[in-house]
């Protein structure tokens, strides 16, 4: 199988490729797995979830991979979003952090 691109997705994006993989042939175990957890916890639409990580690309120190864990666990204080900052090698100031919360507050 050839790799045709390689990016972080959304949880949202996973969801839509897996249900139509679903419809096409039968999943194996660790698709479907993922396809149940997913259809549990995706909260946003395709089209919110799109917005969402197109307005977070706004915020120049934002790398990819952040966006997409933004989007999909969507933070609601600055206690949750440190918790995904720690892992990553940026820092944002008060209004950058606020400026984050406040686009991911109007997908919730």
């Amino acid at each position: 199988m050839e790799v045709k691109e390689e990016r972080p997705i959304t949880w949202t994006e996973a969801k839509d490729i897996l249900e139509k993989k679903e419809k096409s042939r039968e999943l194996g175990y660790v698709q479907q797995n993922a396809l149940d957890y997913l259809r549990k916890f995706t909260t946003l639409k395709p089209k919110e979830a799109q917005d969402l990580v197109t307005e977070l690309s706004g915020i120049e120190k934002l790398k990819d991979s952040l966006i997409v864990q933004i989007a999909n666990l969507l933070p609601k204080n600055e206690d949750e979003l440190r918790q995904l900052l720690q892992h990553e090698v940026v820092s944002l100031s008060e209004e950058e952090i606020k400026n984050i919360l406040s686009i991911v507050s109007k997908f919730r």
